[in-house]
C-alpha cells in the first residue's frame, strides 16, 4: 500500500523532447480531435508535459483520410486562432503520418508530400503484415533524398517474434519513433515491453505522444506520475531526434 501511495502522488516525471512530431490535434480531419476547441485544450494539455512545440501528423490513409494541404490547412488555421484568442503562442505546424498504400506511392511518384523539417518522413505500417517491398522502399526514399521515420514500430505485433527485423530495417536507414502512449501500456502490455526493448537496444529515435483525445492525455497524466516514466524518460534522454527537427 505504500509504494502505491508513494507513486501515485510521485513529481511527474520531464519529458525528455520539447518537440512532439506525431499527435493528431488539428480538428475535423482525421480520427483526432474534432474541433477547434478541443484541440486548444489537447495543446494545452501536451504544454503542460513540457512541450513547446508541435508538429501534427494528419493521417493520409487511402479512402478514408485522403488529407491534402488544401484539406489540412483550413482546420490548422482554425486551431491557430482558437489558441490566439487564448493568448496562446505555441508554434503549431504540420506534417503528415502517411499509411503505406496506393495513395502514398501515388503521391511519392509525383512528389507530392507533406515531410516534416529536414525532410524526415513519418510513415506507417499497415497492422496486419509488413508491406511487401518496404525494404525497397525505404532505399527509394531515401534516394529521393528523405529521412523516413517508422511510425510506431512496437505496435505491429509480426515484428514480435522475429526482432531481428526491427535491428534489419533500422541498419537499413529507417528510423523509428515509439509512442508515449505505448510506455504508458494504452495499447496492452505487449506494446510497452517491445518499445522497451527497442529502448534497451538503441533503436529509438523519436518519441511522439500519438495524441487523439481527452482521455489519452489522461493516460499520458498518469503515466507521467509512475516510477516507469522516470526511468523510461532517464534511458532515453539525450538520444532523441525530436528537438533536431529543424528546416535546413
Amino acid at each position: 500500500m505504500f509504494n502505491l501511495f508513494r507513486s501515485k502522488h510521485k513529481e511527474p516525471a520531464s519529458l525528455c523532447f520539447s518537440t512532439d512530431i506525431h499527435c493528431h490535434i488539428v480538428p475535423g480531419i482525421d480520427d483526432g480531435a474534432p474541433d477547434a476547441a478541443t484541440s486548444a485544450d489537447l495543446v494545452e494539455r501536451m504544454q503542460s508535459w513540457g512541450i513547446s512545440r508541435i508538429i501534427a501528423s494528419p493521417h493520409v490513409t487511402q479512402y478514408t483520410f485522403e488529407n491534402t494541404p488544401q484539406t489540412i490547412g483550413p482546420a490548422l488555421a482554425q486551431l491557430q486562432e482558437e489558441l490566439k484568442s487564448r493568448g496562446n503562442d505555441i508554434e503549431v505546424s504540420h506534417a503528415a503520418e502517411y499509411r503505406i498504400d496506393d495513395l502514398f506511392l501515388e503521391h511519392l511518384g509525383k512528389m507530392e508530400l507533406m515531410p516534416l523539417p529536414g525532410d524526415f518522413l513519418l510513415i506507417e505500417n499497415a497492422f496486419m503484415q509488413e508491406p511487401w517491398n518496404l525494404d525497397q522502399l525505404v532505399f527509394d526514399l531515401q534516394v529521393k533524398g528523405f529521412r523516413p521515420i517508422l511510425a510506431h514500430p512496437e505496435r505491429y505485433r509480426y515484428y514480435y517474434m522475429k526482432k531481428n527485423r526491427y535491428q534489419e530495417l533500422h541498419n537499413a536507414g529507417l528510423l523509428f519513433q515509439i509512442n508515449l502512449l505505448s510506455l504508458a501500456k494504452s495499447y496492452g502490455k505487449e506494446e510497452c515491453k517491445i518499445a522497451e526493448y527497442l529502448i534497451a537496444n538503441g533503436l529509438v529515435d523519436f518519441v511522439g505522444t500519438d495524441l487523439h483525445r481527452k482521455s489519452q492525455a489522461d493516460t499520458i497524466d498518469s503515466y507521467l506520475r509512475t516510477p516507469d516514466a522516470h526511468k523510461h524518460m532517464d534511458d532515453l534522454r539525450g538520444n532523441l531526434l525530436n528537438d533536431k527537427v529543424v528546416k535546413q
